[in-house]
């Protein structure tokens, strides 16, 4: 295959594979050609990742920005110096490399090809196997609070890229909002409900009272967790902020890949409480009231990503974890606490059953 480098690009991570001593010149040169990488694909990210090999050993893997707008370099900018500092955390990380500042290009550390959802996959009724995959959820909600709460100690919002902060305007516009935008209107063809917008900022507000006191991954499901040697590591990090500790949980407990049991999400929050409170005070009934509407907000976002990706990127891929989502918010909220927002409630109820009635999504 060919390997879609610019010459620019080629001598630049020629240049940080020698300066990082990985590879010495004409290795590296070597290691760059065609015959010698293999180019990976990343989920919902643009960006360009490739195997780089030497001897038919692994060396890296390399990992270009989506394009060359600031916006493109400011996420290369990020998992550098995030990752960085979450690895001065002992957080489970991949290690890196390198960083060519100029042109965004990246070195990890090359974990494989095992995600924590081919473990899951795998398990699908297999009982011992079944075993094993919760023993690694055990594994990574008790690694989640170090890396949230260690994680937010020195760290500086000058590093993000995206937005610094999780809050109650990156809810409705990125969350809620994108449900409403890319599904209800742009996958189902409805109209903006009447008093929809006053519920969900409502919710926005009781859910931005879980404050900012962590680091935030922001899509931390089982997709974005590593396992090599039987231990996880956590990948796509570059979009972390501050915000609450209950979003990542929620983030890997209704993740639609995964499709966890509601026992099992029962029995992984609360070892997830015990791991956290001991960085950290948990009220568990406050926590699990400020939990539900943080899933609530992810859940929404879900749909949202996923009717996008799926619709207007091509990759048909997504939508089959639509459905899922579905089930999933239209259960969150019979939750008491959302008794009061009979708008949004309904609406769940609707988008479920139009797009259930949708050939080729039953």
């Amino acid at each position: 295959m060919s390997f879609p480098l610019t010459s620019i690009h080629s001598k630049k991570a020629q240049d940080l594979l020698v300066h990082s001593g990985l590879l010495g010149q004409s290795d590296a040169e070597r290691a760059l050609s065609a015959h010698s990488c293999d180019q990976l694909y990343g989920d919902g990210s643009n960006r360009r990742f490739f195997r780089i090999q030497h001897r038919g050993q692994s060396v890296c893997i390399l990992v270009l920005p989506a394009g060359e707008k600031e916006e493109d370099l400011a996420e290369s900018r990020s998992a550098w110096h995030i990752g960085n500092h979450l690895l001065a955390c002992n957080v489970p990380l991949p290690e890196i490399y390198g960083w060519d500042e100029e042109n965004g290009i990246l070195l990890f550390e090359d974990l494989g090809d095992s995600r924590l959802h081919d473990l899951v996959l795998a398990a699908k009724g297999r009982p011992q196997s079944e075993i094993s995959v919760h023993s690694m959820y055990s594994q990574v909600v008790k690694e989640l609070p170090k890396m949230q709460c260690c994680g937010a100690l020195g760290f500086d919002e000058n590093w993000c890229w995206d937005s610094s902060r999780y809050d109650q305007d990156l809810m409705l516009e990125r969350e809620s909002g994108y449900f409403l935008k890319a599904f209800w209107q742009g996958v189902l063809g409805q109209q903006i409900v009447v008093g929809v917008d006053e519920e969900l900022k409502d919710i926005a507000e009781r859910g931005s009272a879980a404050g900012t006191d962590c680091f935030l991954h922001r899509d931390f499901q089982c997709r974005n967790i590593m396992v090599l040697d039987g231990r996880v590591r956590f990948i796509d990090f570059q979009g972390g902020r501050l915000g609450p500790p209950g979003y990542d949980l929620a983030s890997l407990l209704i993740d639609p890949y995964a499709g966890l049991s509601n026992g099992m999400q029962m029995a992984l929050l609360d070892s997830y409480i015990e791991n956290i409170s001991k960085y950290m005070s948990i009220d568990r009934k406050m926590f699990v009231e400020h939990y539900n509407l943080l899933a609530f907000q992810r859940n929404m976002q879900i749909v949202g990503a996923f009717s996008f990706l799926s619709r207007i990127r091509g990759k048909v891929f997504f939508e089959d974890y639509i459905r899922p989502a579905l089930s999933s918010l239209v259960q969150r909220l019979q939750e008491p606490q959302f008794v009061e927002y009979p708008i949004i409630r309904k609406i769940a109820q609707q988008a479920k059953e139009l797009f259930f009635r949708t050939p080729g999504n039953s």
